[in-house]
């Protein structure tokens, strides 16, 4: 099940009891204790009346008074919401904002929220922000997904001019598509080809065309299965090529960030102010990722990293000569 499907899910189960448990509501979902609690967020959020009680007789409700009617939501409402959730970004991106819009209106009571408790006279939207954007992220411009929608929902298959990461000739391939899907805030078609699941990112998507046959799907596959199952295969081919190295303790947070899931391991800090850390890539060539921390990283192992490091290392030095002394 999906995050926004998930969120219908809860604001459904909310509905039909008056108090519940994040533990329940967890089983119930298919999720953890803290899935439940991150999506309660996103509902708070967005304005929805749930409350939050700690202790023995405790657990999450809605705002009594204040029941959230589903059923005043429209068909294409209704459908929108399982597939963006309560993202109006996202779903300015699927040219269905006003629908959004609408559908928050008729999901947020106009009732004032009630006061603060006098211990604690913020609220706690006043104290916690979230923001999902990636660090330092410059999106690459996509073609028109709400167009792209509305022809993927007419189940046939497409042409498309793609470029592959690293080249620079686009190609025409013919695909049979499952959908569209987010991740880390980018967009990616999943699609078969030659009955083989793919997974294309939009901001290399150059065109598509519509072509007169009925889409072509393996038995049984579909759109958020598909895309686990291309997920979980990137994730497996990380741990072929396990690098080891020796980083300055110092960088250790800015490596976290930088490598994200490549990082694996990191030992304690040394006498020598270096950790031990464990890197893994799908091939020998992704060790090219470590060089931009400098000196203050030393790759130990294999063997063969340590030979790429070095041949890499010697080539950006022939590149980079020291200014010649002025002539007397």
């Amino acid at each position: 099940m999906s995050r926004p499907q998930r969120l219908i899910e809860l604001l459904t189960a909310l509905q039909t009891r008056r108090r519940t448990t994040a533990e329940s509501l967890a089983e119930e979902l298919g999720v953890s204790a803290r899935t439940v609690l991150r999506d309660v967020r996103a509902l708070l959020d967005a304005g929805i009346p749930v409350i939050t009680e700690r202790g023995k007789y405790g657990g999450i409700s809605l705002l009594p008074g204040d029941q959230v009617d589903l059923s005043k939501l429209t068909t294409g409402e209704a459908d929108l919401l399982r597939a963006v959730g309560l993202d109006l970004d996202r779903a300015r991106q699927l040219g269905g904002e006003a629908a959004a819009r609408s559908a928050l209106r008729k999901l947020t009571p106009r009732r004032s929220p009630p006061p603060a408790r006098d211990d604690l006279p913020l609220s706690l939207a006043d104290v916690v922000a979230v923001d999902n954007r990636p660090w330092f992220d410059d999106p690459a411009p996509v073609p028109d997904v709400a167009g792209l929608v509305r022809d993927l929902r007419t189940a046939r298959r497409l042409r498309i001019g793609y470029r592959h990461s690293g080249s620079a000739t686009v190609r025409d391939l013919v695909v049979d598509p499952y959908g569209l899907v987010q991740r880390a805030g980018r967009w990616y078609l999943v699609a078969d080809r030659e009955g083989r699941p793919r997974m294309f990112a939009l901001a290399r998507l150059q065109r598509w065309t519509l072509l007169d046959t009925d889409r072509g799907l393996r038995p049984g596959a579909d759109l958020a299965g598909t895309a686990r199952e291309l997920s979980e295969e990137l994730e497996d081919r990380q741990r072929h090529v396990v690098v080891t190295a020796h980083l300055d303790a110092d960088c250790l947070d800015m490596a976290r960030r930088v490598l994200g899931s490549r990082f694996r391991t990191a030992s304690a800090r040394g006498d020598d102010g270096r950790v031990e850390i464990t890197v893994a890539y799908d091939q020998l060539d992704g060790v090219r990722q470590l060089l931009q921390f400098s000196d203050h990283i030393e790759v130990v192992g294999p063997e063969t990293a340590r030979r790429l490091i070095h041949r890499l290392a010697t080539r950006i030095a022939h590149a980079h000569p020291p200014p010649s002394s002025p002539q007397p």
